[in-house]
């Protein structure tokens, strides 16, 4: 089931924004097969891995000629291959582009990496948080006068990087229903992270953001769009940007001021007003708040933990959690009216499905015998 069901995708096993931009494809349908080291054959399924949901598996030997040439094979047959190498990793392997593309003119080669394919740190190490750092977007997040704070990983890895790829990915298959041709996408999240800060980045040509985090609108720096702490250690939300909703924030809040309306938008008062709303909130607790304010068009939510965020009402509603084998996840999204999508099956162990997918892929049995004897396939 899905939009991308009949989509073959070969994925190097890798870590983080990879095998996200590998989920997301699954969750809507592709059918991926994930070429893990035939040194992990045995190894137990990481069900609690939900990144690797919906994906089969087969584990090979790539330094060997033979493993090599099992997965070019696979790749004949393939609409997308998918890596997050260090640029020049697969050619050594003899997985490049080039070699692929050259026996599969039709496949959309995607790479994933830090800082791309080419530019002076390209053959570097790196993780996200140095990522966003190199692209602007770090330096905007934190609180006035104090250290940046990395987002979790959410802007580089997966925003700027795993859903990048699937984007791109999903615009090559659009495109080569014109063309015919497959092509490579290199996606980098030092890309991904500041093309997610256009909007930012728009604010600050019009002269309405400034370069000192933590003192402009959206980042905390504004008493109107903030989290407050309440009286029973908890945390809520509000974002009551409008004019008619900042009155309800006036109004439910007890702040009241007359001239707090006129004043909105006056940074300089914000740091005041802010402190006057941090005393107001305190005096409740996170559920007598939510009495108060939730379900009206102040903008506002409880800051919910996962496991509150599994119970509340409207997600409960709307299914945007799942459970399978007893992990807790996100299910997938969006949500299409025809094609709907399934939660694909947990993550299968290392080499679970080596054998099938030869199978699958025309290989004869002394082909498959030859490949598990010499050690270049391996089958949990």
């Amino acid at each position: 089931m899905g939009p991308l069901e009949g989509v073959k995708v070969i994925e190097l096993q890798g870590i983080g924004p990879g095998p996200f931009c590998g989920m997301m494809l699954a969750d809507m349908g592709a059918d991926i097969i994930r070429v893990d080291r035939s040194s992990s054959a045995g190894q137990p399924a990481s069900v609690a891995d939900v990144l690797a949901r919906g994906r089969r598996s087969i584990a090979v030997d790539l330094k060997s000629a033979e493993g090599v040439d099992t997965v070019l094979r696979l790749v004949d047959d393939a609409d997308v291959l998918i890596e997050g190498f260090r640029p020049g990793v697969t050619e050594r392997l003899g997985l490049g582009p080039d070699t692929c593309l050259a026996r599969n003119g039709r496949l959309i080669y995607g790479r994933m990496t830090g800082w791309g394919q080419t530019g002076e740190m390209a053959s570097v190490a790196g993780h996200d948080i140095n990522y966003i750092a190199l692209s602007g977007a770090l330096h905007g997040i934190g609180n006035a006068g104090e250290r940046p704070v990395p987002p979790l990983n959410l802007v580089g890895d997966f925003g700027g990087g795993g859903m990048l790829l699937a984007f791109g990915i999903t615009a090559a298959l659009h495109e080569r229903n014109r063309s015919g041709k497959g092509q490579v996408i290199d996606a980098a999240m030092t890309d991904g992270s500041a093309l997610l800060m256009n909007a930012i980045f728009g604010l600050m040509n019009q002269g309405a953001w400034t370069a000192d985090r933590g003192t402009n609108l959206l980042d905390g720096g504004a008493h109107f769009y903030n989290t407050y702490e309440t009286s029973d250690g908890k945390w809520i939300s509000v974002g009551s940007i409008e004019p008619q909703f900042y009155a309800l924030l006036l109004e439910k809040s007890g702040l009241g001021e007359e001239e707090a309306l006129s004043r909105q938008m006056s940074r300089q008062d914000w740091p005041a007003l802010k402190d006057k709303l941090a005393r107001i909130f305190r005096t409740k607790t996170r559920d007598e708040w939510d009495a108060i304010m939730l379900g009206t068009d102040i903008c506002y939510a409880p800051v919910l933990s996962f496991d509150e965020a599994r119970a509340n009402p409207h997600n409960a509603a709307r299914n945007t959690f799942a459970e399978q084998d007893g992990i807790h996840q996100a299910a997938p999204a969006p949500r299409f009216s025809r094609t709907a999508a399934e939660l694909p099956v947990s993550a299968a162990a290392p080499g679970a499905d080596s054998l099938q997918i030869l199978r699958d892929a025309g290989f004869s049995d002394s082909e498959i015998d030859a490949l598990t004897s010499s050690g270049a396939v391996a089958q949990a």
